[in-house]
């Protein structure tokens, strides 16, 4: 089964053909270094106009990649040369070109699961991942091919005084996943291929996520900072009963981080979690390098001038509040993360949701997650104290590496955070 994967876009798009490709559009046999241009008429290569370029790849071949944008918006955003499997498939989209990776979807999940976190990890870890990347994915594909769903969705809910958005996978219309933490990291080839990484493939090879018969769309973050969080938190109001909140802890606690008071006292602390080490050689399992410039992620700070703070909003939301004088937390989910934040300005006030669109109102990039509380220093700055990595929903990235480094192993650590789902493999179906 082939996943079409979008991994770059741009005016210009530089790539290399490592083998003899052929070119569909006249059969011709392809390979070497190419730039491929947007032209008005279409896609110009070697002088030539096309509508679109298919470059089908013999057994094994790989093609590259200049200048791949990792980490779009996020404050680790960079551009990296990368290598892949499978065909090329380049289009126009308005005044850009998109190169599309068709490519086979095991070779997808061993991509996924090397890119989301070090291909060194623990073997279980690894398994556990393959598992729910192929799951999410495997859910995507079932649910955009379904499209029966009988009242009319929308991400957006605006008003005069409330913008709420949120950020759903089926927003691409090109290919089935983009290659970025939009959908799942897929940075192509791993640079560092292990022998656990071919395990975690060959055992798990199959395997998803089922709840009631179908797929479960079995998300996932970096740190969930000591509770996960619910679906309906994040994205449409529905809930999925595998994707609830919990406390990422072994032992069950029960804490109610909808009360202000509640969440206030547990953000600021650092319990006892799963997610909560320090350990590097655990840390090392789940951050790529890029991911270390993030030294604080089950707790972190961050501190605004209320002139910064205002120019950020402003230019992030595209409203002008004038200056930020307030914060006020509104509504917070089961982790403690803020789903409607009402920001008072002197020109304006606005509550703004989901999670996500809190996070991107509140940075130049994104804040680390929504759950956190709101103080003002001695000198008038906006202090904002935060948990967590992410959206918390699903498996929490660090707390299962933990889980494994304890001898947990890729069953029982899906139970911990998919209660209720259990396996599958799509050979039953």
């Amino acid at each position: 089964m082939n996943i079409r994967v979008g991994i770059s876009r741009g005016a210009k798009i530089e790539f290399s053909l490592n083998d003899d490709f052929i070119l569909k559009q006249n059969g011709s046999t392809t390979r070497g270094n190419f730039v491929v241009e947007f032209s008005n008429n279409g896609i110009l290569f070697n002088k030539q106009l096309f509508g679109e370029l298919y470059f089908a790849a013999p057994p094994s071949s790989t093609f590259g990649i200049k200048d791949v944008v990792i980490g779009k918006d996020f404050h680790w955003q960079q551009k990296r040369n990368q290598s892949f499997e499978g065909d090329l498939l380049i289009v126009s989209d308005g005044n850009e070109l998109v190169a599309i990776n068709v490519v086979d979807i095991e070779k997808y999940i061993y991509s996924v699961i090397a890119s989301e976190m070090s291909s060194t990890s623990f073997v279980e870890l690894l398994k556990a991942h393959a598992v729910i990347s192929r799951s999410w994915v495997l859910a995507a594909l079932q649910s955009a091919k379904k499209e029966l769903i009988t009242t009319p969705q929308t991400d957006t809910v605006q008003d005069n005084d409330t913008y709420i958005k949120w950020y759903e996978r089926d927003a691409h219309t090109l290919f089935d996943v983009c290659a970025d933490d939009h959908c799942q990291r897929y940075q192509g080839i791993p640079m560092v291929e292990t022998s656990a990484l071919k395990q975690a493939i060959e055992a798990t090879a199959g395997e998803v996520l089922n709840y009631n018969g179908e797929v479960c769309d079995a998300r996932f973050s970096k740190c969930c900072g000591g509770y996960t969080e619910r679906f309906s938190a994040c994205w449409a109001d529905m809930e999925q009963p595998y994707l609830t909140s919990k406390p990422d802890s072994i032992n069950n606690l029960g804490l109610r981080l909808t009360d202000e008071d509640e969440a206030r006292r547990f953000i600021v602390s650092k319990p006892k979690m799963l997610c909560n080490t320090t350990d590097k050689s655990i840390i090392d399992q789940v951050f790529n390098d890029y991911d270390q410039q993030t030294q604080a992620f089950f707790r972190w700070q961050v501190k605004y001038s209320p002139n910064e703070l205002s120019q950020i909003v402003g230019s992030r939301s595209g409203y002008d509040f004038g200056d930020i004088i307030d914060l006020v937390p509104l509504c917070r989910g089961s982790s403690g993360r803020i789903t409607l934040l009402k920001i008072v300005g002197t020109k304006l006030t606005i509550s703004v949701g989901k999670e996500l669109e809190i996070r991107r109102w509140l940075s130049r990039s994104h804040l680390y997650s929504s759950a956190f509380v709101v103080d003002r220093d001695s000198e008038g700055y906006f202090v904002l104290s935060g948990a967590g990595w992410g959206h918390g929903v699903g498996l929490c990235q660090i707390g299962a590496a933990v889980m494994a480094a304890k001898g947990y192993n890729y069953r029982q650590i899906l139970e911990h955070y998919y209660e209720g789902s259990n396996l599958y493999h799509i050979s039953q179906k």
